[in-house]
C-alpha cells in the first residue's frame, strides 16, 4: 500500500481513505490561502514557494504535487479570488429586489468589497502586469464571471420595462464602469488623500461610496441626456 503525506508515514488501509481525502482537501485549501497572502504581498515574481510552504505548514513537494508549478498555483489563486467575489455577489439575491434597489446594492457591494479586500486589488493588479495571461487561459475564471453579466442584463431589462432605466445600456460595459469607479479611489487612496487633503476616515469613505452610487444611478436614469451607445454584438 502506498504511503501518503497524510498518514504520518504509515500504510493506509481502506478505512483511512475518507480521512485522507479530508486532510488533502484541507491541505490544499491551506496552501491556497497561504499563497493568496504571499502573492498579494509580493506578486508572482517576488513570491517564493518556500515562503508559501512555511506559511501553509507543509513541504514544497506537496505544493508541487497539488499544483505542479508556481504559475499554476497563481492561476488557482486567481480563480479562487474571482470565486469569492462572485459567491458574495450571488448571496445578495439581487434578482428578488426592485431594479433600483438591486443596482444600488450591487454598486455599494462592489465598493465595499474592494475596500475590505486589499488583496483583491493586489492580485488583479499583478495579473494585469503579466498581461492577464493566467486568466485568459482559465476557463473557470471566465465561467465564474459570465453569470454576473447575465444578472446585470436581467436587472437592466426589468428597469427598462418599468421605465426607471434608460435603454441601450450594455451590461458588460456597465459592470466595467462600476468596477472601475469603485476600484480607482481605493487603489489610489494614499495619493488621492495626499493631493486633495482627504482624511483616511470612514466618513470620507462613506461620502465616496454615496457619490459612486449616485453617479451610476444618474447615468441609468431614462431622462439622461447622454446618448446611449449601441450594445455589443452577442
Amino acid at each position: 500500500m502506498a504511503l501518503t503525506e497524510d498518514t504520518g508515514g504509515k500504510a493506509a488501509d481502506a478505512g483511512d481513505k475518507p480521512r485522507q481525502t479530508r486532510d488533502a482537501v484541507a491541505t490544499r485549501a491551506r496552501i491556497l490561502k497561504s499563497a493568496e497572502k504571499e502573492f498579494a504581498k509580493k506578486g508572482l515574481k517576488g513570491t517564493r514557494i518556500d515562503a508559501i510552504a512555511k506559511r501553509a505548514r507543509c513541504n514544497k513537494a506537496l505544493i508541487y504535487h497539488y499544483f505542479g508549478s508556481k504559475e499554476n498555483l497563481f492561476s488557482a489563486v486567481l480563480e479562487l479570488t474571482y470565486q469569492k467575489i462572485r459567491e458574495a455577489e450571488h448571496n445578495l439575491e439581487l434578482a428578488h429586489r426592485s431594479p433600483q434597489e438591486a443596482m444600488e446594492e450591487l454598486i455599494g457591494f462592489s465598493f465595499d468589497y474592494v475596500s475590505e479586500h486589499p488583496e483583491f486589488i493586489s492580485l488583479i493588479n499583478d495579473e494585469n502586469m503579466h498581461g492577464g495571461v493566467h486568466v485568459s487561459h482559465s476557463v473557470r475564471a471566465r465561467d465564474l464571471n459570465s453569470p454576473l453579466a447575465a444578472l446585470i442584463d436581467q436587472i437592466l431589462r426589468r428597469g427598462q420595462a418599468d421605465g426607471v432605466f434608460r435603454q441601450g445600456v450594455d451590461p458588460v460595459q456597465l459592470y466595467i464602469s462600476i468596477a472601475s469607479i469603485c476600484y480607482f479611489f481605493i487603489a489610489n487612496r494614499h495619493t488621492l488623500s495626499a493631493i486633495f487633503a482627504l482624511p483616511k476616515t470612514q466618513d470620507v469613505l462613506a461620502m465616496r461610496r454615496r457619490h459612486v452610487i449616485e453617479v451610476i444611478l444618474g447615468y441609468l436614469r431614462p431622462d439622461s441626456t447622454q446618448e446611449a451607445l449601441p450594445k455589443a454584438p452577442t
